[in-house]
């Protein structure tokens, strides 16, 4: 499988490290999840990892034999951490594109004031 990293499919995948020629996720996957999240890449990453995390900790236990041993509960707590800290991202470049400023409404015509506010042809009159 080859993904594109211009298009947020692939940077979804590349956050995912869901690269190789057997993915995790289809493409309409993670087109999914891109949606769910407002076409956000890291909050849909995010997504994407918490799914791959209920899956570890859903199928996978901690088992240890002579030679062998996995822990889906130590994988899946890790992949939640991976998710958050993409989250945390994403809500740090949100705070970043908020320029903290008010947009200016215009109010149309004449004698349209704001709310509880003097009339500016008539002091003291309030509309």
């Amino acid at each position: 499988m080859s993904y594109d990293v211009t298009k947020a499919v692939g940077q979804v995948r590349l956050l995912i490290n869901d690269t190789s020629t057997d993915p995790v996720f289809a493409d309409t996957d993670v087109a999914a999840f891109l949606a769910m999240e407002g076409d956000n890449v890291k909050r849909a990453a995010a997504q994407a990892l918490d799914t791959i995390a209920d899956d570890e900790a859903l199928t996978s236990k901690a088992i240890r034999t002579q030679d062998l041993a996995t822990d889906g509960p130590k994988v899946a707590d890790s992949l939640r951490k991976r998710a958050a800290a993409l989250r945390d991202q994403a809500d740090r470049a949100d705070a970043d594109a908020d320029d903290g400023f008010f947009a200016i409404v215009p109010m149309g015509g004449h004698g349209h004031t704001p709310e509880l506010t003097q009339h500016a042809h008539f002091p003291g009159y309030w509309p």
